[in-house]
């Protein structure tokens, strides 16, 4: 008798869904207007001119695919997990609804059920809430949806709606950022592991939890071959398969985060929020080839000064438990708070001996560092180590693999460094690399690092000097100087690098060689307030540079980005440019929002140095390559087309070159954020100089040398250097600061120093007769 009862209580109780379903729900599920013109928000993409993607901004990491575009393995993966009736239920699986049912009475709303139609009426329409009134709408709208819309049509809905961790809505924007490469392109490992996302997506993420995702991957992968979409070949395949998650921070194959935030920041200038919705892409001036090689030279040249300048130990230090569960978590925690940077992952040492650490990374591989390996980190294996700095069971720290697979410990740097090269006649920016790693350190050094530049400004000054009379030949006392109260106040006692002085020299020779005095007496000669005026030309802020003699070694301030506009007006004959990075911006639908069109040298672009000036001031710069401080990037490179400059400031606070060919001007510079020494005898030429020959090293291979430049108009050869044509016949200055004593100074050799030009002039003749006497006699060349 119960029994009839409970039965007609049932049958009251459907009937009662029913008419709350008809009368009720029906009348008020929304339009499918939502869907039937799905609209989705496409983020701010940012690309390299060469279409490589390099940032994505926006709430929503989303990439539209049609159904079509999907591959097969893809879409078998999902329906494998998520519904594998889905072409044969027409909405609403009752199957499955009946078993959620049972369950839920049992023990609370905890199961689900959904078909994919039921996920994508609550996804776009409806909450996560699980109720059964949520549920009667949602069963509803899924039979709406299937009676408006094909099942293809649902599939793509859902396959590019779906939230999937890391900001990733949908199944192709997730193979982007989980795997770095097209959806077209996973495997059925890949794809297994993707399609375990939408479940969970916080809980069984690869990049934060490997161990939870993989045990999901299997389960799918087992579903898919006892449903025949893959074989069982093919299921051992994919269950060995290793796969290579892309950690966070490194979803983009090229690394040029800072050139993407400054795109950013330059966008929601103009759009505002819109900025992040509205489907823009915007097209750099980068080259993917040159951003990489940009990367790859600063990141080689800090973790070089780093390996010079030993190891500071480990990170932190964590308590390793003694139950394996729990080990297995303090170190999945402790990994995830020390997140890897590109190749330096970070590791939990496990076990030391005296000739092996063992350490055990996120993904739960155990590494070895031994035999070589063991060198640089010996004085924190040594028993006598401070607790801080020594490595033992617990400590983090950070590894990395060579090319051969083994593996080395490192460390992140405290260091920093910047590179930027711009083709010098259009002003477009190539690459751009403003510091070690944009996730630990988002000040870009290029753009924001306002540094004094150290001998790498002296260029600026001595083309100043040019169009006083100097010329190339032009003799210059290097010898001590004092400085009264003129250079603000105080005595100053300029020195040389090497604290030597070589006595009467050549202009060409002084710059090449970087002689401090040469170009304190230039300045003092041309005047400061002349020189703080003329390196306007180049760009250069004029209250950035006090009219003191200091000036001359470069103790005012510029950014990278500034000196590479500044070394175009050289390499480029004497324009300027304006450096720029958009290309152009494009609207979702393919339409041009904005182009640029830069002035360019030799056409529209200003003449801000007489072409003689800048011809003179290249060939100096050259022989600062081949003769001089940055001598070894010709060595290395094997080239003749190089120039340059090198640049240290006092105490070796920061290191420069500024360098180019004809085509191409790159700059790079190393320091701390808090300035501080980088150490004895560091140099602008050891430490800054290998990061460009590094980069110019891939860009110019396989580029056929330049011939140098012809003479333009207005320069003669005389007695073996250039000069202006007017001061070819003596009226141009012959000789600054040899009456200034030096140490080592012949008894016999008061010279008169003439400061300024002639009043009688000399017959070329007797002004080179003039400078030879003086040369031989002091031992200059």
């Amino acid at each position: 008798m119960w029994m009839a009862g409970l039965l007609v209580a049932g049958i009251v109780a459907v009937a009662l869904l029913v008419g709350y379903a008809l009368l009720v729900a029906s009348p008020n599920l929304p339009s499918l207007d939502t869907i039937t013109d799905y609209r989705p928000k496409i983020p701010l993409r940012v690309y390299t001119a060469d279409n490589v993607l390099i940032g994505e901004f926006g709430e929503e990491r989303r990439n539209f695919v049609p159904i079509s575009q999907i591959p097969d393995i893809m879409k078998k993966a999902v329906l494998a997990i998520e519904d594998d009736r889905f072409y044969e239920h027409g909405g609403v699986d009752f199957v499955g609804v009946l078993r959620a049912g049972l369950a839920n009475l049992r023990g609370g709303l905890s199961q689900g059920a959904s078909t994919i139609t039921m996920q994508v009426a609550r996804n776009f329409f409806l909450s996560s809430e699980k109720t059964y009134t949520r549920k009667i709408y949602e069963m509803l709208l899924a039979y709406k949806i299937e009676a408006n819309l094909s099942k293809d049509q649902i599939l793509e809905l859902y396959m590019n709606q779906i939230y999937l961790g890391q900001r990733a809505y949908g199944f192709a924007s997730a193979a982007r950022v989980y795997f770095g490469k097209s959806i077209q392109d996973v495997t059925p490992a890949e794809a297994a592991m993707l399609a375990g996302l939408p479940k969970a997506p916080s809980a069984y993420n690869p990049v934060v939890n490997p161990k939870r995702a993989k045990v999901r991957q299997e389960y799918i992968l087992q579903r898919m071959r006892d449903l025949g979409y893959i074989t069982p070949d093919q299921y051992q395949q994919a269950v060995s398969e290793p796969l290579h998650v892309r950690s966070e921070g490194n979803e983009f194959s090229t690394h040029a985060e800072y050139v993407a935030e400054m795109v950013r920041q330059l966008m929601y200038a103009q759009y505002r929020e819109e900025t992040y919705t509205r489907g823009l892409s915007v097209y750099t001036t980068l080259n993917k080839p040159d951003q990489d090689a940009a990367y790859e030279a600063v990141r080689s040249g800090i973790m070089s000064y780093e390996r010079k300048h030993g190891y500071r130990g480990p990170e932190a230090f964590i308590d390793l438990p003694s139950d394996p569960a729990d080990r297995e978590q303090a170190i999945d925690d402790a990994l995830v708070e020390h997140p890897g940077s590109d190749d330096l992952r970070s590791a939990v040492v496990t076990n030391v001996t005296a000739k092996t650490v063992s350490a055990q990374l996120l993904s739960g591989e155990v590494v070895h560092i031994e035999g070589p390996a063991l060198r640089f980190i010996a004085p924190s294996l040594a028993s006598s180590a401070q607790p801080k700095t020594r490595i033992r069971p617990g400590a983090i720290i950070r590894v990395t693999q060579d090319e051969k697979g083994a593996w080395t410990v490192t460390q992140l740097p405290e260091v920093s460094a910047a590179f930027i090269s711009i083709n010098p006649d259009s002003g477009q920016i190539r690459s751009m690399v403003g510091g070690f790693d944009f996730n630990r350190n988002k000040f870009n050094h290029v753009t924001q690092a306002w540094r004094q530049p150290g001998s790498s400004f002296k260029p600026f000054i001595y083309s100043a000097a040019l169009e006083k009379g100097f010329s190339p030949a032009t003799v210059i006392n290097d010898a001590p100087l004092t400085i009264g109260p003129d250079t603000g106040g105080q005595v100053w006692e300029p020195k040389n690098y090497d604290g030597k002085f070589e006595g009467p020299m050549t202009m060409r020779r002084a710059l090449a060689k970087s002689k401090n005095l040469v170009s304190v007496r230039i300045l003092r000669a041309i005047g400061t307030q002349y020189a703080q005026d003329y390196i306007t030309r180049f760009g250069f802020d004029a209250d950035k540079h006090p009219a003191y003699l200091p000036m001359a070694l470069g103790a005012g301030s510029v950014t990278p980005l500034q000196m590479a506009a500044a070394y175009s007006v050289f390499a480029n004959g004497g324009y300027r440019i304006n450096p720029y990075l958009i290309q152009k911006v494009v609207d979702a639908r393919g339409n041009v929002v904005s182009e640029t069109h830069p002035q360019v040298a030799s056409q529209d672009a200003v003449r801000v140095l007489d072409a003689r000036t800048a011809f003179i001031a290249d060939s100096m710069l050259r022989e600062v390559v081949r003769s001089g401080t940055a001598n070894p990037a010709k060595q290395r490179l094997g080239r003749n087309d190089l120039a340059g400059k090198t640049g240290t400031t006092n105490d070796a606070v920061d290191a420069w070159f500024a360098g180019y060919t004809p085509n191409l001007v790159a700059i790079a510079w190393m320091g701390y954020d808090q300035p501080k020494s980088l150490g004895v005898r560091e140099t602008g030429g050891g430490l800054a100089l290998p990061i460009w020959v590094g980069y110019m090293q891939k860009m110019l291979k396989g580029v056929p040398e330049i011939p140098e430049r012809q003479p333009p108009e207005g320069v003669l050869m005389v007695a073996g250097d250039w000069t202006f044509e007017e001061y070819a016949g003596g009226g141009g200055v012959a000789s600054v600061g040899l009456g200034d004593p030096w140490p080592g100074k012949p008894a016999d050799s008061d010279v008169a120093s003439p400061t300024a030009p002639a009043a009688t002039p000399q017959s070329p003749a007797d002004v080179e007769a003039e400078k030879r006497r003086i040369l031989n006699m002091f031992g200059g060349a």
